[in-house]
């Protein structure tokens, strides 16, 4: 009887070595910025008890969720998303954290729907956030770490933008025009873009507007400039998240990232939770899913059952910065690459173990036969492996404490001893 062959679960993906390579580009670079920007990194567990997810978006969430009940009957879901995680890790220590603090992580997450380009159903996720302030400022940082972090993937400001609109904003201009059920408005505002206007019409009819009330808000909605929200607001709160905008633009200006950043009132984000400032990353022509997204979650811990404690942040998913990366040609090679290749004529691996620990002693990359092999094997092992350097321990034209050794770069033959050899990478 045949065997089936194991299959790649949908949704998810192998990372061999040339994957992982470029998985871990993603992850240095995430890393490196966050840690410039002073944030600190923290993790959570893999799963999480149901109810923090159900409590935060309610029962319509499990449909979307990875969930289970374990040996003790206990309700757990694979984490879908961080947030929850870390309002219930301030939550846990609210006291002893002083505040405000800067946080990232780079989850593993896992969504139960249909995988497609850009959205799978395993991934990875750098979270960045901010926790107890409520000031603009907040944002203003993570933007800036936003634009800094895709500046260092080598994407030029005019190749991506960061979209910026406000829930609270919308919110006021609700209240303005009477809008009878703001909480069931906000999903439909999400999808105005992607269900066309009389879809969207029609949501927003079901959501108790008027005919009257669906045209003012398309109007505001379709607003490119502060000045043009400005004409159409006119209560006080209007005006004073309005302000809130205005600041934040001039701050991301005078730090040099103006160019990233833009008013789109299209961005709503459907979670629930948010109270304030939201945004969205795209490139330039909003040819792909959202690079990054977040907003301000003023409330959340105070929902979970602990104190109201501020917070504000993002997410950036790796799958579609990678496809934006691909697209623009700035992932770097998925080969390996090691400084040293240590071979010998005679196969004395005595003498090769010995030399590799000496090359390897500042922190070089080094790499051997494992077995005896004539030297052809020996050296396309090394140019298989990306070696620069070949280091011959038994050359018969190299004196005491010296070694034959070729640069693979261009070359040419040498002698000398591990300083010179260390000094000709």
């Amino acid at each position: 009887m045949s065997i089936a062959i194991p299959q790649l679960p949908k949704g998810t993906r192998d990372f061999y070595p040339e994957a992982q390579r470029i998985q871990n580009y993603i992850f240095d670079t995430w890393r490196k910025t966050a840690e410039e920007f002073a944030y600190e990194e923290y993790e959570g567990p893999m799963f999480e008890h149901l109810e923090l997810y159900t409590g935060k978006s309610g029962e319509e969430i499990v449909s979307q969720l990875y969930n289970f009940v374990d040996k003790g009957d206990r309700e757990i879901a694979l984490r879908p998303e961080m947030t929850p995680t870390l309002a219930r890790l301030v939550i846990q220590k609210a006291r002893e954290l002083k505040k405000p603090f800067k946080w990232f992580s780079m989850p593993r997450l896992f969504r139960y729907e249909k995988a497609q380009k850009g959205r799978l159903r395993e991934f990875f996720q750098l979270n960045m956030d901010i926790i107890g302030t409520e000031s603009i400022y907040a944002e203003a940082d993570l933007m800036a770490a936003i634009a800094t972090m895709l500046r260092k993937f080598g994407l030029k400001d005019g190749e991506f933008a960061i979209g910026v609109s406000s829930r609270k904003l919308l919110a006021t201009y609700l209240d303005e025009i009477g809008a009878p059920n703001p909480a069931q408005v906000y999903p439909a505002l999400d999808r105005r873009l992607k269900i066309g206007p009389e879809a969207f019409a029609k949501a927003l009819a079901d959501a108790g507007l008027t005919e009257d009330q669906v045209a003012k808000l398309d109007a505001f909605m379709s607003c490119k400039s502060i000045e043009e929200v400005a004409a159409a607001v006119h209560s006080e709160a209007a005006t004073a998240a309005l302000d809130e905008i205005k600041d934040l633009f001039a701050t991301l200006e005078a730090a040099g990232y103006g160019e990233c950043v833009n008013l789109d009132l299209s961005i709503v984000r459907g979670l629930a939770y948010y109270t304030g400032i939201v945004f969205e990353v795209f490139d330039k022509g909003k040819s792909m899913r959202a690079i990054a997204g977040g907003g301000r979650y003023d409330s959340l811990t105070e929902k979970l059952g602990g104190d109201r404690i501020p917070g504000v942040g993002f997410g950036m998913g790796d799958v579609v910065l990678a496809d934006l990366l691909r697209e623009h040609n700035l992932l770097p090679s998925p080969k390996q690459s090691v400084d040293f290749y240590i071979a010998s004529f005679t196969n004395d691996m005595k003498k090769v173990f010995e030399a590799a620990q000496i090359f390897r002693a500042n922190g070089n990359t080094v790499s051997h036969p494992l077995s005896s092999m004539k030297m052809g094997k020996q050296l396309d092992q090394a140019n298989y492996q990306g070696a620069k350097i070949v280091v011959y321990v038994d050359g018969d034209k190299a004196a005491a404490g010296e070694f034959e050794y070729k640069d693979l770069r261009d070359g040419t033959m040498h002698v000398g001893n591990v300083e010179a050899i260390k000094a000709a990478l």
